[in-house]
């Protein structure tokens, strides 16, 4: 293994410690002892890597950041309506939450207006479904009367966030279950009865975990 390599592995290995230690005690109890401590490597090892505790979880919401991203254009690329689209995105990054500590404590730290980077993920998860609802819209999938998009959006992202705050107490709140009977809920409220008949709560991926690589 080369030096570049060890490196690599070492501050992939603090990343995915930090996360597990933010993702227990919040970023104010988090201490870098056992961030070091966890990834196997001196405190010294950690320092050369990261200046201090904020520069930590920086990366720990980066690596979060760009799993999410590439998850949503994986999702993307299988060119399904964009109601299923959003649908199949939403259980997409539930999985990705429920399973990927850098990414459930990544996403925690984002959203949680700490001012370490200008990482907002739970901003872009509200402009994903603000622009799948256009396209929804210009795919004519939409059932008529509805209110405003941009109120359509809140609700959405509002309930998808609401089962990711609850999830910290209780994992069933992320379950597969749990996110198709929202999905089951909100697209007879969003979709007009022909499109709403070729629509698939569960998701239309046969498994979404393909759309998912594992940041640690």
């Amino acid at each position: 293994m080369t030096k570049q390599e060890r490196a690599t592995r070492t501050r992939d290995a603090l990343i995915k410690s930090a996360a597990g230690e933010f993702d227990r005690h919040g970023y104010a109890l988090a201490k870098l002892s056992a961030i070091s401590s966890g990834a196997g490597v001196s405190p010294g090892a950690l320092h050369f890597h990261f200046e201090n505790k904020a520069a930590v979880a920086a990366a720990v919401e980066c690596a979060a950041s760009t799993a999410l991203r590439r998850t949503a254009r994986i999702v993307y690329r299988q060119r399904s309506n964009a109601l299923q689209n959003l649908t199949d995105t939403a259980h997409a990054a539930a999985r990705l939450l429920r399973e990927d500590i850098v990414v459930r404590a990544g996403f925690r730290l984002s959203c949680s207006n700490s001012g370490r980077t200008e990482l907002n993920l739970r901003q872009e998860w509200q402009s994903c479904v603000q622009q799948r609802l256009a396209e929804a819209a210009d795919e004519e999938l939409l059932a008529t009367g509805l209110g405003s998009r941009q109120d359509l959006a809140r609700t959405i992202v509002a309930a998808t966030i609401g089962l990711e705050a609850l999830c910290r107490d209780n994992d069933e709140w992320l379950s597969p279950r749990t996110v198709t009977g929202l999905w089951r809920t909100l697209l007879p409220m969003l979709a007009h009865p022909e499109a709403l008949a070729g629509l698939q709560p569960a998701g239309s991926l046969s498994d979404t975990g393909r759309a998912h690589a594992p940041v640690g």
